[in-house]
């Protein structure tokens, strides 16, 4: 055992940096570290997370208001605990009649966590009527398929419109796509049924004429979908490449309707608050750590 030896400290410099370490004096002279004061780097790692929480609940809430927006989640990972092990201790304890077997084990030591990702939620956000004839929601899973110069990009926002050359568009102006391309509408009765079919009729006449099918896709693992701008979503390797939804996968089209966004203000002001207070937590475990550090280094000095 170590209780006999004197403690003090030191430090370790390599690659111009400073390293707090704890040192032992033992009685024959012989100096033995016995670790790093790990508490500076894990109060500093539970900042750096807190940080990246912060960055995605201020996102979530600046978007509340966007249809189709689905929230980020700041996702972290824990670093690899340590376990405490009793020094000159393997595990049995004697006495006069015997022994018997004790855990040299002390405890678990956590070194602090890293950010991982940002993971989007894809939770079915609320629907609102509008009774506009061109706003379009989807039940299910699916998004919509917009044609934009970058080439195509995905979306829940179904806020659309008809342009200038009476071409179905999202409101900056990029054509919504369906099975046969660009929609164009001609006639000024438009209605879109459950299966995402635009008919299209004279206000005079009562036979409606099929112009196209809404497209609508979805990604073997939507969970790496690249956000983009406002409400699009790019694909990648990752995600898998697009495919035409068809059949009992294919979610139902309802007009009229808007997807609100997934985001539950409430829910991330409580969450604000927490990691404010989980922030705060981390910088006292540092200044303590600091000020410990100074006095153990100040009072050994003086020896």
């Amino acid at each position: 055992m170590i209780s006999s030896a004197s403690a003090s400290s030191y430090l370790i410099i390599k690659s111009e940096e400073v390293i707090p370490m704890i040192g032992v004096w033992f009685p024959n002279g012989s100096l033995r570290s016995v670790g790093v004061i790990r508490g500076l780097y894990t109060g500093a790692s539970g900042m750096r997370a807190q940080e990246h929480r912060l960055d995605a609940l201020s996102n979530n809430l600046a978007n509340v208001d966007l249809n189709g927006y689905k929230r980020d989640i700041s996702v972290h990972k824990a670093f690899p605990e340590l376990l405490i092990r009793r020094f000159e201790d393997d595990g049995v304890f004697r006495f006069p009649l015997g022994s018997v077997d004790v855990a040299p084990i002390a405890g678990k030591l956590g070194t602090g966590v890293e950010y991982n990702e940002s993971y989007t939620a894809f939770e079915q956000g609320s629907l609102k009527v509008t009774e506009n004839t061109f706003d379009l929601a989807l039940d299910d899973e699916g998004f919509f398929v917009v044609d934009t110069p970058r080439g195509l990009r995905y979306t829940r926002n179904g806020s659309f419109w008809l342009g200038k050359e009476r071409i179905l568009e999202t409101k900056d102006g990029f054509p919504v796509l369906g099975e046969g391309g660009i929609i164009r509408i001609s006639e000024d009765v438009v209605s879109i049924d459950k299966l995402g079919r635009i008919w299209e009729r004279e206000a005079s006449e009562i036979e409606a004429e099929l112009v196209d099918t809404v497209r609508v896709v979805g990604f073997p693992r939507r969970r790496f979908l690249q956000k983009e701008g406002t409400s699009f979503w790019t694909e990648n390797e990752n995600s898998g490449f697009a495919r035409d939804l068809e059949g009992s996968e294919r979610p139902g089209v309802l007009q009229g309707f808007l997807e609100g966004s997934n985001v539950n203000p409430v829910t991330e002001m409580v969450n604000m608050i927490e990691v404010n207070r989980a922030y705060e937590a981390n910088q006292k475990v540092i200044a303590t750590h600091d000020s410990l550090l100074n006095r153990l280094i100040s009072q050994a000095a003086k020896y």
